[in-house]
């Protein structure tokens, strides 16, 4: 554990590549296989089960240092990260000693799930009485289910892929899919043997957005272009004896769509495809609010198919007749990929039909008529490509529509979090109606660190009233706000729902009472 830790640390402490990739590597060399995978599975986002709730580590730390339920609560508000938070105020540890990682979760943590509250609390105070203050704060994110380090998935599979002389793309392949935290699944992953998951995916390969103008591309025969579908991207694997369906974030799905299981059990064995589930009716996509209904559910109801019907929109082939074909280029894929959609014959699984364009503006034009047919705009993607794995500058750009905006009022904001922690940067905005301003949309990204610090100092010297962290700020500055999309809701008071609201920018130059009135975002939602 104290190895781990240190890892931890030395990955949060840099922000240099080559001394992130050069810790990463000296951790998997020095660790035995069972630690590894532990490590492996954390440090690729795969989180365990929470074994202890907020409230038992907040009696926990209570026992532990007999400080007061207040403290702790504005300790928390002032540090944002409620592991660390309880690790600082822990006192040193008494019986310190050094487990291995797998031993720690094996045996200290996997333990938890499920007994009672007061059993918890004694099985968490012993455990806290072996850290120090930077493993226990380690081990309390791994007993909430919030682990996060300063290392993406990439630079995890770079770093293994350095060691075990393979190409980042094998590696990433070797990654894919569901593995358990075991020495000899970790062996396998590095040695390349056989890891046992018939229904392995493939890396997704991902888009850049396109920011420059379209013409800067080239000649346009040398591109295809296609609607970006507003949906869920999955991968469907169809090999002997296994039907599975993975999401974008390697979630096993497939007993959420069953109604698209019948038509990939036409597909011939050996064929995996790359696309979007989508709410479908008829012969068009429904807005993704819609579908956000059955993302999450575990099981789904006949009712709900019936509510939310749904489809797999297929753009690419990434295995046929058992074959890895994603060094084939697109057009050669995209051939293969039209006779496997025509062959099964359903409705449930539909091929994304290409844009013809003989000019960019010509597309541009019909770009600009993505929101009328329930997509996000369009995906443009060079002909000879081959599918990459991450996201590889060059081949596939996806070009959107323009975001909608408001600009509307500051009226709530509480503390951020992490390195935010002691500013108040989650803001809660709103417009008006009726002369009153209604909660609309809540944001916390798009100003420069130096607008948040004069926002930060506007908020403190004009709050109104407070609500444990949340302060009722005087209505006086305006922001505009962008967001992808708005939809009708009873579960806001304002009666919508907006999609990825962020703060485009401080509008220093109106008035409160110029801002947007609901009524504005009321068009916006019948005209979308």
């Amino acid at each position: 554990m104290k190895r781990f830790a240190q890892l931890y640390w030395e990955l949060d402490a840099s922000t240099r590549t080559l001394d992130k990739l050069a810790s990463l590597r000296a951790y998997f060399t020095e660790v035995s296989a069972d630690d590894a995978a532990w490590a492996l599975y954390f440090l690729t986002g795969q989180k365990l089960k929470r074994a202890v709730n907020t409230r038992v580590l907040r009696a926990c730390v209570a026992q532990a240092t007999n400080l007061p339920d207040w403290l702790v609560d504005e300790s928390y508000h002032a540090v944002g990260d409620l592991g660390e938070t309880l690790a600082w105020l822990l006192p040193a540890a008494s019986n310190a000693s050094d487990r291995p990682l797998h031993t720690m979760v094996e045996q200290t943590i996997r333990p938890l799930i499920g007994l009672p509250p007061d059993e918890q609390i004694v099985a968490v105070r012993q455990t806290w009485q072996t850290l120090s203050q930077r493993e226990a704060l380690v081990w309390n994110k791994l007993v909430m289910g919030e682990f996060r380090v300063g290392a993406g998935r990439i630079l995890v599979t770079r770093a293994l892929a350095e060691l075990a002389g393979v190409s980042q793309a094998a590696m990433a392949h070797r990654l894919s899919g569901a593995w358990q935290p075991t020495a000899a699944a970790f062996d396998a992953i590095m040695h390349g043997t056989e890891a046992g998951d018939p229904a392995q995916p493939y890396p997704f390969f991902l888009a850049h957005p396109l920011e420059a103008a379209a013409q800067t591309l080239g000649e346009p025969q040398q591109w295809q272009a296609e609607w970006k579908w507003d949906g869920i991207r999955a991968q469907v694997v169809r090999r002997p004896g296994v039907l599975a369906i993975w999401s974008r974030g390697e979630e096993l799905v497939t007993d959420r769509f069953p109604e698209l299981l019948p038509a990939f059990e036409r597909l011939p064995a050996g064929t995996v495809i790359d696309g979007e589930v989508v709410a479908w009716r008829d012969e068009g996509p429904l807005p993704f609010a819609l579908l956000q209904r059955r993302i999450g559910r575990l099981k789904v109801t006949p009712r709900m198919q019936a509510e939310v019907p749904v489809a797999l929109v297929a753009f690419d082939v990434l295995e046929h007749a058992g074959g890895d074909i994603r060094s084939q280029t697109l057009d050669q894929r995209r051939a293969i990929l039209e006779r496997l959609v025509f062959d099964a014959g359903s409705a449930a699984l539909r091929l994304s039909p290409v844009v013809e364009f003989d000019e960019w503006g010509q597309l541009d034009e019909q770009r600009q008529q993505a929101r009328q047919h329930n997509v996000e705009g369009l995906m443009l993607k060079r002909r000879d490509s081959a599918y990459g794995v991450g996201r590889p500058r060059g081949a596939w750009w996806k070009w959107k529509i323009q975001p909608l905006s408001v600009d509307a009022v500051l009226i709530y904001a509480q503390p951020g979090h992490g390195r935010r922690a002691s500013l108040l940067t989650d803001y809660t905005f709103g417009l008006w109606d009726e002369g009153v301003l209604v909660p609309v949309a809540k944001a916390y990204s798009g100003l420069t660190d130096d607008e948040i610090r004069q926002v930060d100092a506007f908020i403190r010297a004009h709050t109104v009233e407070r609500f444990g962290p949340v302060r009722v700020v005087e209505p006086r500055l305006v922001f505009e706000l962008h967001f992808d999309a708005v939809q009708r809701s009873t579960r806001h008071k304002s009666g919508f729902a907006v999609r990825f609201p962020r703060m485009h920018r401080w509008r220093s130059d109106k008035m409160p009472a110029e801002a947007d009135r609901l009524a504005t975002l009321r068009a916006l939602a019948t005209n979308t």
